[in-house]
């Protein structure tokens, strides 16, 4: 049987080269997975930092391979923006060429008096635009997946997919009360919540972008917003989820990457990170799901933050995403969901790394900036201006909510309001220090 080797490498994260010996069976079970999810691009766009971009036909893309949305037909754009906001929205951002200064132009915000102010332009929110070359009108941009991404993967069958959440009994089960948060299982967080009465139609912050170091391949630290609905104990928890991640293993660097999740059943079979599955159907020709975002923020100095909404259109019912000056880049259809096909029922900002404590010491994979929450701004890393989207499709300031994190000594969070950020919150930390062995 031929044995094939590969080698990847990570240098920039200051690995050693991981070597994986496979069969010929399964690495030909990977090819034609690749083949599968890979679809035939017009156009192939080379970033600097090494990814390609696959500027695939809208109707072509892996979307439509969902058995539920064979004969699904595009939604240009959603029916009706929520209100409250400045109803600018983009289709596509190929035609326009207008740079609006505003306060949501993915760029940062800042505390009156507080640092330095700054912003994302509209062509470097993203590494690859840096190659000065653009996806055709008609195509969107999708990252294209590698034998080396794969080989990454703990196996083909979770490449591209959380861990199931949902514990099953004793020390893991979580309160009734309490958020998607399970301790124990390795991963960590620091978050801020809504209660779980409510019925909420959407979400949106404006969320601080860092790049903090990972200890091990196996380790991620994300920042993110959750849309969550159903059983949090049980198999059928649907989840909507967007922001940003550092993550070794999925991209093979440490750089922080736009990033999507889906799932309708607790991370079990349904979802997955990105374009990675069918089911999110990607509408805009120059965001790239998955893509490394430029520039990012830098300790006592300029700082930069992306805007995300996520949000259901009420007359069609598919679950929208915008990023940065209300630019839409795409959709879940309603049909992939069970509890979110009506409205969800909690939200959650915040941060979350996993914990593999290598050595048997907590990791010093960092969250957020790597710095604490109490050390402000320009040094720990924010989510400002949090809303939820109402019954009556009205963004609304997020009042009274509740804050999580469970082992302060490792990361924490400190909420407050400002006239300027409304609803606002510093999370993270460094992990490992002597008060976190």
């Amino acid at each position: 049987m031929v044995v094939f080797v590969a080698t990847v490498e990570c240098s920039s994260l200051n690995y050693t080269s991981y070597n994986k010996k496979v069969s010929s069976l399964r690495f030909n079970r990977i090819t034609k997975h690749l083949d599968k999810i890979n679809k035939r691009p017009v156009l192939t766009i080379e970033s600097p930092d090494g990814d390609l971009i696959d500027c695939v036909h809208k109707r072509k893309q892996l979307a439509f391979d969902h058995p539920l949305l064979k004969n699904h037909k595009i939604q240009k754009a959603p029916k009706e923006m929520p209100r409250g906001i400045i109803n600018n929205a983009k289709k596509d951002d190929n035609n326009n060429n207008n740079n609006n200064d505003g306060d949501e132009n993915g760029g940062s915000n800042e505390m009156e008096g507080e640092g330095e102010k700054g912003r994302l332009g509209r062509e470097e929110w993203q590494m690859w635009h840096l190659n000065g070359t653009q996806c055709p009108k008609g195509t969107v941009p999708i990252r294209r997946s590698t034998v080396n991404d794969v080989f990454r993967a703990k196996s083909l069958y979770h490449y591209g997919k959380k861990q199931p959440r949902f514990p099953v009994s004793g020390r893991h089960r979580r309160r009734t009360d309490a958020p998607d948060v399970i301790s124990g299982n390795g991963h960590e967080h620091a978050i801020a919540y809504t209660g779980s009465t409510e019925e909420i139609y959407g979400a949106k912050a404006s969320i601080n972008v860092w790049d903090p170091s990972i200890q091990a391949m196996n380790e991620f630290s994300l920042s993110q917003i959750w849309i969550l609905s159903g059983s949090f104990d049980g198999p059928d928890l649907n989840s909507i989820e967007a922001g940003w991640q550092v993550s070794p293993e999925l991209y093979g660097d440490n750089r922080p990457r736009l990033f999507t999740y889906w799932t309708s059943d607790s991370y079990q079979e349904t979802g997955c990170y990105n374009l990675l599955c069918s089911g999110f159907i990607q509408t805009n020709s120059k965001i790239a799901i998955g893509a490394a975002i430029s520039p990012v923020s830098s300790f006592a100095g300029s700082q930069y933050d992306i805007t995300i909404l996520i949000w259901k259109d009420p007359r069609v019912g598919n679950w929208w995403m915008s990023f940065g000056d209300n630019i839409l880049v795409g959709y879940w259809p309603a049909e992939l969901f069970t509890h979110l096909a009506d409205h969800a029922t909690m939200v959650e900002w915040g941060g979350e790394v996993v914990n593999m404590r290598t050595n048997g010491q907590h990791t010093t994979t960092q969250m957020g900036s790597g710095h604490f929450a109490g050390e402000g701004f320009g040094k720990s890393s924010y989510f400002r201006n949090l809303q939820i989207v109402d019954m009556d499709n009205s963004l609304m300031n997020v009042q009274g909510i509740s804050t999580l994190a469970e082992n302060t000594n490792c990361y924490d969070i400190k909420s407050s309001y400002s006239n300027e950020w409304g609803t606002y919150f510093y999370y993270g930390g460094p992990g490992n220090n002597p008060q976190c062995p």
